[in-house]
């Protein structure tokens, strides 16, 4: 077998197969040979999730389902396409996702598994917009589940756990339009000062820092469904900050060519082409990075930009960037913004992982107790200390059982957080 590596080429996978089925049939004959299994979607994860020393299967060559059902709220899509596949063909209908992450090349299943999520108060993660999903475990059988059955809430945010998500019904709303400005160098004083201001400023919100300073932070991007409604409110809270427009497109780190991203200063334009920072004809980089993220109660927001802050000598050179967003409550088990308004303060390291992870548990022991690591990006903290801040791991942790009996899909990252 070839050396398959995730996106960032942080990691080998194991597997002694990598399978690539092109129908359900096929994918429930490579279960049935039995072994350990997990399944790929766009290799996002910086983490082991995905690995096994047995088969992976990848779902980007099954049949591909693209059904608008006739209340058009909603749509019917195979788990292994990319929110970039299917935003455009939404748009074309009149149609919209309520919300995209910064990048628009991750799988929908994969995005769903792991609780990822974009930017916005009122924006539950991308997970949220599931209305229904089709999965089909280890056994071979074929399970859907639905928004309101007793284990959909348990089965969205599922870490590959279940069995392989091959369907995902999402809603879906009326078109829209964004604008997307940019603005450099606000006082951080001045933000935390005002941190539900500056993150209800616009849609969709993310602070950046390079943390090379403690007084400034490199930028804010606010993305504003159009007609703009915040206008002057904005321009006038800006100023509070100390912050200006920027003249021209950037990218989020500092002297990056911003080619890549999404189009800003202002200019209108369709929900898929502005909601994502980077615009999917473009690779964002060459994904020599490492991510990590953590997830805190609004609450405790303010003291653990502040932990970060006082890090800030640590941070800057293993940094490429920090990224600061929201994220709106919501009741799924795993979801990182279950029950809680939930601010997000992501990490995107330089390629140097062994630097990064001797790192890591300084910085975890300085955020609040209640920050949740993302699930498909590197932590070090302690698995019983994860499982402790989900008040449903137990309840999850049997509806693994009930669809994996064999523990075919358990891996040591699984493991390691005691399923």
């Amino acid at each position: 077998m070839t050396i398959e590596r995730n996106w960032a080429g942080n990691l080998t996978y194991r597997a002694s197969a990598v399978e690539h089925p092109s129908s359900i049939e096929e994918l429930q004959s490579l279960l049935a040979r039995g072994g350990s299994v997990r399944f790929l979607g766009s290799r996002h994860c910086f983490n082991d999730i995905a690995d096994t020393d047995g088969a992976l299967i990848a779902l980007d060559r099954l049949p591909v389902v693209f059904e608008i059902n006739d209340a058009r709220d909603a749509v019917r899509v195979s788990g292994g396409l990319r929110y970039g596949d299917i935003a455009p063909r939404l748009g074309a209908e009149g149609l919209a996702l309520a919300n995209l992450a910064s990048l628009p090349h991750i799988s929908i299943a994969g995005a769903v598994a792991t609780g990822t999520h974009g930017s916005g108060d009122a924006t539950g993660s991308l997970a949220t917009a599931v209305r229904a999903l089709t999965i089909v475990t280890p056994a071979g059988d074929v399970r859907t589940l639905a928004r309101g059955d007793e284990d959909f809430d348990g089965a969205v945010v599922s870490l590959g756990a279940l069995g392989a998500v091959v369907e995902v019904t999402l809603d879906v709303e009326p078109t829209y339009d964004v604008a997307q400005h940019v603005f450099e160098h606000p006082s951080w004083d001045a933000i935390l000062a005002d941190f539900d201001e500056v993150t209800g400023i616009g849609t969709s919100v993310s602070i950046f820092s390079t943390w090379t300073r403690t007084d400034i932070a490199d930028q804010i991007w606010v993305k504003q469904r159009h007609p703009e409604a915040h206008e002057l409110v904005r321009d006038g809270l800006f100023e509070r900050l100390g912050a200006e427009p920027a003249t021209s497109k950037r990218h989020p780190i500092l002297g990056v060519d911003p080619v890549a991203c999404t189009e800003q200063l202002g200019e209108p334009g369709p929900w898929f082409e502005r909601l994502a920072h980077f615009k999917l004809e473009f690779t964002p980089s060459a994904g020599a990075e490492i991510q990590s993220e953590y997830l805190v109660p609004r609450a405790d927001a303010v003291a653990a930009i502040q932990a970060v802050r006082t890090l800030a000598g640590q941070i800057a050179p293993l940094l490429l960037v920090n990224e600061i967003r929201t994220v709106a409550p919501d009741y799924l088990w795993l979801s990182s913004s279950q029950g809680t308004d939930a601010v997000g303060i992501h990490f995107t390291w330089k390629p140097d992982e062994a630097a990064v992870r001797e790192f890591l548990p300084t910085l975890e022991a300085l955020l609040p107790a209640t920050a949740r690591p993302h699930w498909g990006k590197v932590f070090t903290l302690d698995p019983a200390e994860v499982r402790s801040r989900y008040q449903r791991w137990d309840d999850f942790a049997a509806l693994a059982a009930r669809f994996d009996p064999e523990r075919r899909l358990v891996n040591p990252y699984l493991e390691r957080l005691g399923l």
